[in-house]
């Protein structure tokens, strides 16, 4: 039984703004946001529903996420158990406050891609987080930037297609972006090929290009940059590389891993100031995030053991990072404390921004006409509620 819904004494969430609300109208039918709603007699027909001055936000949105909860994305048995992973995902992601995800499929043999990709085509799900597509991380990476990225199977773009590495049409429908290094052989083709061809989004990342290589990139159609300082030159005072690009004339959109472990806190708030309207929060989580900390197997992407410390997973043995375990609403609260920007300025790099750079018109904003999906916080940044379609899918405890 759908409710329609009048939510009262509220603040909410809009351009990096807290915005007094009196009242905020949920189609239940629809689960769309709506000015107002009335029954066949033109009288309210509503279920009140008093916020007590507590902040709605967009449900956020997770652009990089490796996997959660024990589940990784490239371990692929079948369809079957894959499709039971993606679900049990998305239901645990909406604890967190996220509506909507991409997966992220790191470097894999072109045969995993093509198996995978598949399954990503974008759905909803009862109770849980929508899924948005995939964001495929690599093969066209540059290995001396590789990170946790298998090496070996990194690629050339002269000297590989779109259809060969990732598959037919059906495969490449479910991609909504691809980060690749902009100075390899045959990157600016490639780049015009997704954005043009595909409308998929090109990120730049695990890369050791320089600042021109960077702005030629962006000319071509790139719009964004992938977990800016990692995986990349550092930035220098006569040689910015693709960290620079965030000041420059056409800048791009860039990604952040506010986890403490990726970024120094004072990083963080310099890459933030750097351009608000452009900053992106991800998480990067791998399985180990919703997991206890110890040592586990390795997978299509790692083939060694990993080790969870906290919220850091490396290579056993080693000081590599793999990813993060860290939550968005852990990020959201760690760029306010260590930036000192408001709330929600740090919830709009985890939804408005979001939502403008991949050109999502349903979702990620809160106005008349989008989906109802938000969260309720605390003046902290603490998910209170999660509601997807104007349906209350979790509440926390107290």
């Amino acid at each position: 039984m759908y409710r329609n819904l009048l939510i009262k004494n509220t603040r909410i969430c809009c351009n990096g703004s807290l915005i007094d609300k009196d009242e905020l109208c949920v189609n239940g039918l629809t689960g769309l946001f709506e000015n107002s709603l009335t029954n066949s007699s033109g009288e309210m027909d509503l279920e009140t529903i008093d916020l007590e001055n507590r902040i709605i936000a967009p449900a956020f949105i997770e652009l990089q996420i490796n996997g959660c909860f024990g589940v990784h994305f490239t371990n692929f048995e079948d369809e079957g158990t894959y499709g039971a992973n993606l679900e049990m995902v998305s239901r645990y992601l909406v604890q967190k406050g996220v509506g909507g995800f991409y997966v992220t499929l790191p470097t894999v043999k072109a045969d995993v891609f093509k198996k995978i990709l598949p399954q990503l085509k974008p759905r909803e799900y009862d109770d849980g987080a929508g899924l948005l597509g995939a964001h495929c991380e690599g093969p066209w990476l540059n290995p001396s930037k590789k990170g946790a990225h298998d090496a070996s199977l990194m690629q050339t773009p002269c000297r590989t297609s779109i259809e060969q590495l990732y598959g037919d049409n059906d495969s490449v429908s479910a991609i909504k972006m691809v980060t690749l290094a902009p100075e390899l052989d045959g990157s600016t083709t490639v780049i015009e090929e997704l954005t043009k061809g595909h409308n998929i989004r090109v990120s730049l990342g695990h890369s050791a290009a320089n600042f021109d290589t960077g702005l030629a990139a962006l000319k071509a159609g790139a719009t964004t940059m992938t977990h800016v300082f990692n995986a990349m030159n550092p930035l220098h005072h006569r040689s910015p590389g693709l960290a620079g690009l965030m000041v420059s004339e056409e800048s791009p959109y860039f990604s952040l891993i506010a986890d403490g472990i990726h970024l120094h806190a004072a990083t963080l708030a310099m890459a933030f100031r750097a351009n608000p309207q452009k900053c992106i929060l991800i998480t990067d989580s791998v399985e180990m995030a919703g997991l206890a900390d110890g040592l586990y197997p390795g997978h299509a992407q790692i083939p060694h053991q990993q080790r969870k410390q906290g919220n850091q997973v490396t290579i056993e043995g080693t000081d590599t990072l793999i990813g993060s375990c860290s939550s968005l609403d852990e990020c959201i609260r760690n760029l306010t404390q260590w930036s000192g920007c408001s709330l929600a300025q740090a919830v709009q790099c985890a939804t408005e921004n979001i939502a403008r750079m991949m050109g999502l018109k349903d979702r990620g904003v809160i106005e008349m006409g989008r989906r109802a999906d938000f969260v309720v916080l605390d003046d902290a940044g603490r998910v209170l509620e999660t509601w997807i379609g104007g349906k209350a899918v979790y509440q926390s405890e107290r």
